[in-house]
């Protein structure tokens, strides 16, 4: 667009996108595919999470559907959500892969691995038992297919899938929560082969440029530095500073 005949914001190629349908089975359909492309099983939880217009109703019509013409298949995947649970091919082939390999007895543990070229052994292990994600990022099943985990805190604060939140897992278990900001965290284990493998990831996506700083001041209610959480932190490199524990890249 040319500069004299609009703002300088507007410039730049333009396309006209399709009129909106308002065919409900069209949009149905389409909220269906979104569904498990974005999740691969889709339950009850994912879908009330994503406030799916007509609820979870209207979705399974649809995945019922899929279902009977081998779009996708139904089964109970996940244990503790129900039967009504469905999932791409590819989703449950790769819960069987998991399931089988030694040392997983059986359950389909998996666990999303994010190892860079030229990092040591001991880091690759880390990555390979924790995992450091944006609390509304869709492989977060806490606060969608599963419940957040009940925890006690003086300070009242509550894990949410907020922007800017983020949730660190190890072995596919929620062990620490962090507010936007970074400076109120939520532990949700007091095992140290559990939190510090946590808090090193935390400290790991810092190293590597993902996260910038972080500087916590408080751990479920208390002042970082008189927590455990506050121990795991300094023992991962962050250092002590007026109000708390900081890590810069």
């Amino acid at each position: 667009m040319p500069a004299r005949s609009g703002p300088p914001t507007a410039g730049g190629r333009w396309s006209l996108l399709p009129e909106r349908s308002e065919d409900a089975t069209r949009r149905a359909h389409a909220a269906a595919e979104t569904l498990l492309d974005r999740y691969g099983i889709v339950t009850r939880g994912s879908v009330i999470t994503e406030r799916t217009p007509g609820g979870f109703a209207a979705v399974y019509k649809v995945l019922s559907a899929f279902e009977e013409s081998g779009r996708c298949r139904r089964g109970y995947f996940v244990a503790g959500l129900g039967a009504a649970q469905f999932a791409l091919p590819g989703a449950v082939d790769r819960l069987r892969a998991m399931a089988e390999l030694p040392g997983t007895a059986g359950s389909a543990d998996i666990r999303p691995v994010r190892v860079g070229a030229g990092r040591n052994r001991q880091a690759e292990e880390l990555s390979a038992r924790a995992v450091v994600l944006a609390a509304s990022d869709p492989a977060n099943p806490y606060g969608a297919a599963l419940p957040w985990p009940e925890r006690e805190s003086a300070s009242g604060h509550r894990p949410g899938r907020k922007a800017g939140a983020l949730v660190v897992m190890v072995d596919g278990q929620l062990i620490v929560y962090v507010e936007r900001g970074g400076r109120t965290v939520l532990s949700f284990a007091e095992d140290p082969d559990l939190l510090q493998p946590a808090v090193d990831a935390l400290a790991l996506s810092i190293r590597d440029g993902q996260l910038g700083k972080l500087s916590v001041e408080t751990a479920d209610g208390e002042q970082v530095r008189h927590t455990a959480f506050g121990d795991a932190l300094a023992k991962a490199g962050f250092h002590a500073t007026p109000r708390g524990l900081r890590l810069r890249a």
